[in-house]
């Protein structure tokens, strides 16, 4: 049996997927997994076992997306599932200027919540939390995008509605695939297109060595710094936060990077609240400590800067940061009070 028709049968018939392995190795291992879980260090796993976790912007839960996700104990076996492996975030449709299916990110450990009798937490991998460039919608022009929601008469089932589910290999490719894919890409500034392998049109069915591939390749930082600045760009309007202003050169390249907030090496993590649009010389200058932002985004100038006035005619004239129009795209007090305390030179 093979991977992709194990998380079928278990997407059907409901099995905690912690059992999808044994279906595809032809295995009888049952023993039940321990409740506090960890990620094996290094590699990915034999087994995919993939699955969507539902969070939406105005959450009742203690979600942060790439951090943590808080449930119920009634999905504590399907979370176990998805131990080690990625998931999708998906919001659902109901949800104003709903994302669909809007990030990825690997599940590294599941812990009670400690805070919160019957709940539990799934702890996200630091750094493997990803946003989509495109957000998926649940519907596209040939139906459902994720099939696996589908009863046997093709229509949708109540395993839609579930806030942690399965996802099948098939799922999960075209999922990523339209959300990573590059029909407009936000060009760079500097260097070629990279090919992603296996994230366009006309392609063979997703197999097993295909996923490991593909999910290798998404992990490595070069590609990771080409979605994050699509992201970050596209949230900002490819216009510079500090100095409002949006240049784009003769090649219809936006003169603008998107900046890490919290350093990645500093385990910042590649979401859009963690990124600021930034032109070349305010990029340098707040990675250097001299330019910061206060939670209400009010922007700070460093004593050190040898040029205050200069430095302030460069800025925004409300001196405040050009900020997103969604909300949660907005930097997030948490990374800006982590910039203003161990980057930032008063």
């Amino acid at each position: 049996m093979t991977i992709a028709l194990a998380l079928r049968v278990a997407a059907r018939i409901r099995l905690p997927l912690r059992f999808t392995s044994a279906l595809a190795l032809g295995n009888m291992w049952t023993r039940r997994l321990p409740r506090q879980l960890s990620l094996p260090p290094t590699g990915l796993p034999a087994d995919m076992g993939f699955g969507v976790f539902i969070h939406r912007a105005d959450s009742i839960y203690d979600d942060s997306p790439a951090e943590r996700y808080q449930f119920p104990s009634q999905y504590l076996g399907r979370a176990e599932g998805c131990l080690g492996d990625w998931i999708v975030y998906y919001e659902p449709v109901k949800v104003p200027a709903s994302r669909g299916y809007f990030a990825m990110a690997r599940v590294a450990q599941i812990v009670p919540d400690p805070k919160a009798p019957g709940m539990y937490l799934a702890l996200i991998e630091p750094g493997s939390y990803l946003d989509f460039a495109n957000p998926v919608p649940f519907s596209g022009p040939d139906g459902v995008i994720e099939r696996g929601v589908l009863n046997d008469d093709g229509r949708i089932s109540g395993r839609a509605q579930a806030a942690v589910r399965p996802l099948s290999t098939t799922d999960f490719n075209r999922i990523v695939g339209l959300g990573l894919h590059e029909d407009t890409p936000i060009l760079p500034r500097i260097g070629d297109a990279i090919s992603v392998p296996g994230l366009h049109e006309d392609q063979a069915p997703f197999t097993f060595e295909q996923t490991r591939e593909r999910i290798s390749y998404l992990s490595s930082r070069i590609v990771r710094d080409r979605v994050f600045r699509r992201t970050v760009l596209r949230a900002y309007g490819e216009r510079c936060a500090i100095t409002g202003l949006r240049l784009i050169n003769g090649g219809g390249r936006a003169e603008v990077d998107a900046a890490h907030i919290m350093p990645v090496e500093n385990s910042g993590p590649d979401i859009v609240s963690n990124g600021l649009a930034l032109s070349g010389t305010a990029h340098w200058m707040f990675d250097r400590g001299l330019l910061s932002l206060s939670n209400d985004l009010r922007i700070l100038i460093s004593s050190r800067v040898n040029d205050q006035e200069s430095v302030r005619s460069l800025i925004n004239k409300s001196g405040y940061a050009h900020e997103p129009e969604r909300a949660l795209e907005r930097p997030h007090p948490h990374f800006l009070k982590w910039h203003r305390e161990f980057c930032f030179k008063e």
